[in-house]
């Protein structure tokens, strides 16, 4: 037996190998979270669908002088009411502040061309969409910056939900707060769906994406605090599958309901089952020892122990003998963000896994906002881009399992770079080279998405694990934040918002090198396990 009495004193990744660490406990606990878990994708891809801004031009109704104008065909109506661009499309934005019934036979000369902005409102091509924001309000032309807007404010509310979440979860627990942020996210969600302007709609966004935080980051640690050392790496990967699970589904629902109000409320609707089916999730053991609470940890090992066959492993363990594993009475300790910062060794982990975090996300979203070229619809486009992450996730379980953590998370990033350096020397007419350059890139940035998550949970303490997740995904966010606007340096010059990101990456590339490997490691329990390796 791995586990040791009397004058030793055992950690809890002995017992969990003990109790088995990837049982029917384990299965369980992953399954009873995936209702919530592919909600997330949903909301974090929603804008994509929700916001999308179908082909518009003014409605030039109040053009018609109740003579010829009248008489004309609508095909008629735009040609002599709209301009058109240099390209041969119409104008979106202008039309003519008279009929121009001269481009009727051809010709574009005019004694009066004058164009105006849209006076009357847009017509739009519901064809593909019913209704999204930018038809509920008209969020185009001079008001097209409200709309992207409404991403901004949702990636807002995660950056401020990941730290309040992950300090409450260590302060009061995993569960619990994992209620709160199925019941506040299906609340806000709702009164999203039912905004009755677009003030409220972003405010409702807000709190909204801080209540998905809660999700995203309590699921994680939990799931990893019950898997044991050699099956941690597995247990991240099928967690992150279910993303791809739910992009998989944002697509279908997206493609069978098609008015944005509705949509909102379908995609949230798993939220319900989530609610229901949390009586039946356990507490962190890990915590409860950590905390001092240890009766509470006896009966949730004692529970998994029978579900995984391994009762009689029971016999040798007591609430005393737990105790002795946590090393030290730290019931009272409470824990914030400031002990990431207090010793040399976490101020460190925090200041590297911080800034990989950031490059991570503002290299993951600015290459999936910006890939362009495949010339399909939303919808085939969106199931494209999920759709690739599969195989990267699982070469990304045996990348892991072979070589580490840190190498692959090194080695995703720096190929990321590569494949953005390439495409800074592609002509712009190739776009078939263009586009799976891209798509690579896109496959490696999504690997370095989930070897981060997993790499992030191994590297910070029990006592502030998700403090640790907050932390960085308050940064991760902070440049979900920003990538976007990178792309208006192409004002500067043309070449910069590529230059950028394939700096961003690489850099963090480079920087992930400094940390710490944990491949086959226990996790750490205390600050002191870090500062004080044994």
């Amino acid at each position: 037996m791995l586990i040791l009495f009397g004058c030793c004193k055992m950690k809890f990744d002995n017992i969990l190998s003990e109790i088995n660490g990837f049982g029917k406990f384990q299965i369980k606990l992953v399954l009873i979270q995936v209702f919530a878990q592919i909600t997330l994708p949903c909301h974090f891809l929603l804008n994509n669908f929700m916001a999308a801004v179908p082909s518009h031009h003014c409605d030039i109704s109040a053009l018609d002088d109740g003579g010829t104008f009248g008489n004309l065909s609508l095909d008629q109506k735009l040609v002599v009411g709209i301009p058109a661009e240099q390209d041969g499309s119409l104008s979106s934005c202008q039309m003519f502040s008279k009929p121009q019934y001269q481009h009727l036979s051809g010709s574009n000369a005019s004694e009066d061309t004058l164009t105006v902005q849209c006076q009357n409102g847009w017509v739009y091509d519901n064809s593909t969409f019913k209704s999204t924001l930018v038809t509920e309000w008209d969020l185009v032309c001079h008001r097209k910056g409200m709309n992207r807007a409404t991403a901004t404010v949702f990636f807002i509310g995660v950056m401020v939900g990941a730290p309040l979440f992950g300090f409450l979860s260590d302060r009061f627990g995993r569960r619990p707060l994992l209620l709160v942020s199925y019941v506040s996210s299906a609340v806000f969600a709702v009164l999203n769906a039912f905004s009755t302007s677009y003030v409220m709609f972003t405010i409702m966004r807000f709190f909204t994406g801080m209540s998905l935080a809660g999700i995203s980051i309590i699921s994680i640690v939990l799931n990893i605090e019950w898997f044991g050392v050699e099956h941690r790496t597995f247990s991240a990967i099928i967690i992150s599958l279910d993303w791809t699970l739910g992009g998989c589904l944002l697509v279908g629902i997206a493609y069978c309901v098609n008015e944005w109000r509705m949509l909102i409320l379908a995609v949230t609707s798993p939220l319900i089952l989530a609610i229901i089916t949390w009586r039946w999730l356990p507490e962190s053991a890990r915590w409860l020892i950590a905390k001092g609470k240890v009766d509470a940890a006896y009966h949730y090992i004692t529970k998994c122990a029978e579900m995984n066959n391994r009762s009689k492993f029971m016999a040798t363990i007591t609430p005393r003998t737990l105790l002795e594993s946590a090393e030290a009475d730290t019931g009272d300790k409470k824990y914030t963000l400031v002990d990431l910062f207090k010793t040399p060794n976490i101020r460190k982990l925090a200041i590297f896994s911080g800034i990989v975090w950031y490059g991570v996300a503002f290299t993951y979203y600015g290459i999936s906002l910006n890939i362009t070229g495949f010339g399909l619809n939303p919808y085939l486009t969106q199931l494209i881009f999920t759709s690739i992450e599969m195989p990267m996730k699982i070469g990304a379980y045996f990348l892991l399992e072979k070589v580490g953590r840190k190498p692959g998370e090194v080695g995703t990033l720096l190929l990321t770079g590569l494949s953005l350096f390439i495409n800074i020397f592609v002509p712009k007419d190739k776009g078939i080279i263009r586009t799976v350059v891209a798509v690579l890139g896109k496959a490696t940035s999504e690997g370095s998405f989930t070897i981060m998550y997993l790499f992030t949970t191994e590297l910070y303490p029990t006592v502030v694990r998700s403090n640790g997740l907050g932390y960085t995904s308050f940064l991760a966010r902070l440049g979900v934040s920003i990538s976007p606007l990178i792309v208006l340096l192409e004002d500067v010059w043309h070449l910069l918002p590529a230059v950028t990101y394939c700096t961003v990456a690489v850099v963090s590339g480079l920087v992930a090198s400094l940390l710490p490997e944990t491949l086959n490691t226990q996790l750490p329990e205390f600050i002191q396990d870090i500062e004080k390796p044994r």
